[in-house]
């Protein structure tokens, strides 16, 4: 069994990531490849995108909100994502026993199909705030406090955030509906595993049981992929794990040269693994990811994260974990005058060093 070394991962999630090279990228393109792009924060996959795209303007992910080609909601270990609706209508219902489970973790209901019922005909007038959902559920729900309303909600039913909500800049109201009601079409009835992981082998992969388990927050996954297993290529890394991969995809040279890439907070790239050694330095995985559900923007440098970074208007501070050739350096800092110049467009722009 062929051993893939932690550099030619690198290079290969570079390329299945859409990061080796800026391309003039269709926005919905990129969506649909991934699968579904973190979307905690507003402007994070518009950063995303424009990291992975020389076409991408801010507009263009405005556009696919407002026309619902592109629709944000609770997906990947039940927080916020963008996927396109065709891929909700599918992915939502795979990952629904997931979020059930972590529902009945932090929303104590004794009668969750009852809740269920009743939160959606409370959404069948129209959108609605996820705090006025739980308002209105505490007269049937007396003994669930309005957090637990509130998450039992998010959770259990299906719904969609229509826009302002997840556009550039927007930090205000946040309003609900039923994802089907939205889409027009109901969702798909049950789980689609093998497209599952199908689709995530080919923006993620080769990657491991342990590693599809914690981009998607599912179990017992270890089944699924043995049933596939004659149908998949199977790698091994240098700790000796299996890695699954699709039976036709590249497998990248590890001398291919890497560009500068500035990532937001929370993007897929350094999300997508349990084992994030193909991106994230070990020692430098808890200046990414320090805990309380952080996880920092970073700059990745020859393809693996080797700073973070902060902007506050027009100026953008970059930190890095150990000292850059002067070469590096320089392009790190052309990086941060192009990421100014899309996000900052009015601002006078300063790059700093910490």
């Amino acid at each position: 069994m062929r051993v893939l070394p932690t550099r030619v991962l690198n290079r290969t999630y570079l390329r299945r990531q859409m990061l080796a090279e800026r391309l003039p990228r269709a926005a919905a393109d990129i969506v649909r490849h991934l699968v579904a792009v973190q979307g905690q924060e507003p402007d994070s996959p518009y950063l995303g995108l424009w990291a992975r795209s020389s076409a991408f303007q801010r507009e263009d992910l405005t556009a696919l909100l407002h026309d619902r080609t592109v629709v944000r909601g609770a997906m990947l270990r039940g927080t916020q994502h963008l996927s396109t609706g065709d891929d909700f209508g599918w992915l939502r219902p795979t990952l629904q026993p997931m979020l059930d489970r972590l529902a009945g973790r932090l929303s104590r209901v004794d009668d969750p199909v009852a809740f269920t019922a009743a939160a959606r005909e409370i959404l069948a007038a129209g959108p609605l705030t996820r705090p006025e959902i739980a308002r209105r559920l505490t007269a049937r729900f007396p003994e669930v406090d309005l957090s637990g309303l509130t998450l039992g909600a998010h959770l259990r039913l299906a719904l969609l955030h229509p826009p302002p909500s997840g556009t550039w800049g927007h930090r205000g109201r946040v309003t609900c509906v039923l994802a089907d009601d939205y889409l027009g079409r109901p969702l798909a009835d049950g789980a689609a595993m093998e497209t599952l992981v199908w689709r995530y082998l080919a923006a993620f992969g080769p990657a491991s049981a342990k590693d599809l388990r914690v981009w998607s927050g599912l179990t017992r996954l270890a089944g699924v992929l043995a049933e596939l297993r004659p149908r998949l290529r199977v790698f091994r890394d240098e700790t000796g794990t299996d890695l699954y991969d699709l039976p036709d995809a590249p497998i990248a040279d590890p001398d291919e040269p890497a560009p500068v890439v500035f990532l937001p907070e929370f993007d897929n790239a350094v999300l997508g693994h349990a084992d994030r050694a193909r991106i994230i330095h070990p020692g430098d995985r808890p200046l990414v990811t320090p805990g309380w559900s952080i996880v920092r923007p970073t700059v990745l440098v020859d393809g693996f994260v080797a700073a973070i970074w902060s902007r506050r208007g027009g100026t953008l501070t970059v930190e890095p974990f150990r000292p850059l050739t002067p070469g590096d350096r320089a392009a790190v800092e052309a990086g941060a005058a192009r990421l100014l110049a899309f996000a900052a467009p009015d601002e006078a722009h300063e790059v700093c060093w910490a």
